[in-house]
């Protein structure tokens, strides 16, 4: 049974930085892509970041591009975002996903999805 379960979020004010975690287990995740999303109050769910598990390849909405960086860790089966430079407009609940499909901005190709984790950036 695949599982995504994210950590990491929280409370910060803007200009600070998070780094959101996603523990990936259940499966192989070499030729998946691991993406992160987010979702905020009223909005439809956005795409952030997603990264190739097996070239490591990157791939980011303009809109973090500069402040947030997506890695994994092979040996711990784990992808981090680390956001730095927040601002209010990052408010949203953060969702881990795994997709088949490299680079794939659109959610409705990620076939596994973590719960989410709350992310608040104060101004």
């Amino acid at each position: 049974q695949v599982q995504l379960v994210e950590s990491g979020g929280g409370l910060v004010q803007a200009g600070g930085s998070l780094r959101l975690s996603c523990a990936a287990s259940g499966r192989t995740f070499s030729n998946y892509a691991m993406g992160w999303f987010r979702q905020a109050p009223g909005k439809e769910r956005e795409f952030v970041a997603s990264i190739w598990w097996n070239d490591r390849s990157t791939y980011y909405v303009d809109s973090v591009k500069g402040r947030f960086t997506i890695s994994l860790d092979n040996a711990k089966n784990t992808v981090y975002l680390q956001m730095n430079g927040l601002k209010p407009d990052d408010t949203a609940v953060y969702y881990c996903a795994a997709s088949r499909y490299r680079a794939a901005p659109d959610p409705n190709r990620y076939a596994y999805w973590g719960q989410g984790t709350q992310v608040t950036v104060s101004s």
